[in-house]
């Protein structure tokens, strides 16, 4: 196990140059599995359908760096089945995660594709919510600054980030649990990486200070081993 007192630089597989498309894509497929066994999806959509419900019309739903689009499909069918109406949008830098979020995603699921970078893109079409899930971990502490103080500017009603509590239980769980799925190696690799490169509440706390938001997000932890930060504008 590696030392878990402080974030780990070390890069994941899956963020590399040189990644195939077919090697990206049986590694997305399988994190989308992996975030239904782990309950992940939860407390964005609870999230999601609390600010739908607050919004003047229809909002523009962000989802940046949606990798395969699980989490936004699952938003899709839970408003639907809520009677709820939203217009979903999800953006990645990675060119090769877009084909196989078209190729998972339904007909009938209304969702926007993009590829490209969500600061750009956010500064033609402002949107009134800004969710991201296991992505703000991909990045250094200087990104993150910068990635909650846009949220903070852009998003009319408000944001959430999703990731995971850097502990020794979920790193020897997962890695227990991604044998004996025999998930993608990507995945094996990456999913104990994940958690070495995530976060403990002490940090967040300092990463909203930098980003000058302070106590106007919330920092909660959630089962199974996560933290999600939360800004509510309504």
């Amino acid at each position: 196990m590696p030392d878990l007192r402080r974030r780990s630089q070390t890069p994941e597989w899956m963020d590399g140059a040189d990644v195939t498309v077919q090697d990206f894509a049986a590694c997305v497929k399988d994190l989308a599995a992996v975030n239904t066994v782990t309950l992940a999806r939860g407390p964005t959509l609870q999230f999601v359908a609390d600010a739908v419900r607050h919004a003047k019309g229809i909002p523009t739903i962000l989802d940046v760096g949606f990798g395969a689009g699980d989490m936004l499909r699952a938003i899709a069918r839970m408003l639907r089945s809520k009677g709820l109406a939203a217009r979903l949008i999800g953006i990645d830098l990675n060119p090769r995660s877009e084909p196989v979020a078209r190729d998972m995603t339904p007909a009938d699921l209304p969702i926007e594709w993009h590829t490209g970078d969500a600061y750009a893109w956010a500064e033609a079409e402002r949107p009134d919510l800004i969710i991201s899930s296991l992505v703000t971990h991909h990045m250094d502490d200087a990104e993150i600054v910068r990635f909650c103080a846009w949220m903070e500017a852009t998003a009319r009603l408000g944001w959430f980030v999703n990731d995971l509590h850097r502990h020794a239980v979920p790193w020897y769980g997962f890695s227990a649990m991604a044998a004996l799925a025999r998930w993608h190696p990507f995945v094996r690799h990456d999913g104990p990486l994940s958690i070495a490169r995530s976060f403990r509440r002490d940090e967040w706390l300092a990463l909203l200070r930098q980003a000058g938001i302070g106590q106007a997000a919330t920092i909660q932890w959630r089962f199974p081993f996560r933290y999600c930060v939360e800004r509510r504008k309504w």
